[in-house]
């Protein structure tokens, strides 16, 4: 199972803001959209960062007025990225071992999707459960 299975449930617009604006308006986009994590683009659209939750709790500590801050103050820039035809159990391992639970889906240099780590589990256990069922039937029909 791949990537590309999870993103054809999913919408396909990707929540982006821009460097220069400000951490209290990246806030009330995580709120309005009820998301962790936002995909930073510059004007052209290219991907310049991620912003999660987490970015921003961990700079709040450190700042006296830290909702003043730009987003390019506290994003990550070194954003790590999948492919719509990653396997599944290499993007989860990646996201559990570099301990983030938001990943960029990219075509080329265009953003295609957003996958949380609750979406790779899902996707997982939807795959498990339907694998148990079929296992189920066999072993049903058998004892017929």
């Amino acid at each position: 199972m791949n990537v590309s299975r999870i993103l054809a449930t999913k919408s396909s617009d990707v929540v982006t803001i821009r460097p220069h604006q400000r951490i209290s308006e990246a806030l009330k986009l995580l709120a309005e959209y009820d998301i962790g994590a936002l995909v930073v683009t510059n004007d052209e659209e290219d991907l310049v960062g991620i912003l999660s939750e987490r970015d921003i709790v961990r700079r709040a500590v450190q700042e006296e007025d830290p909702f003043a801050l730009q987003v390019a103050d506290v994003m990550t820039k070194n954003v790590i990225v999948g492919l719509p035809n990653d396997d599944l159990m290499s993007v989860a391992h990646t996201m559990t071992e570099r301990h983030f639970r938001h990943l960029p889906i990219v075509d080329g240099l265009r953003v295609i999707g957003m996958i949380s780590i609750g979406d790779v589990l899902k996707a997982q256990r939807d795959a498990f459960r339907g694998q148990i069922d079929t296992l189920e039937t066999m072993v049903m029909a058998d004892d017929t």
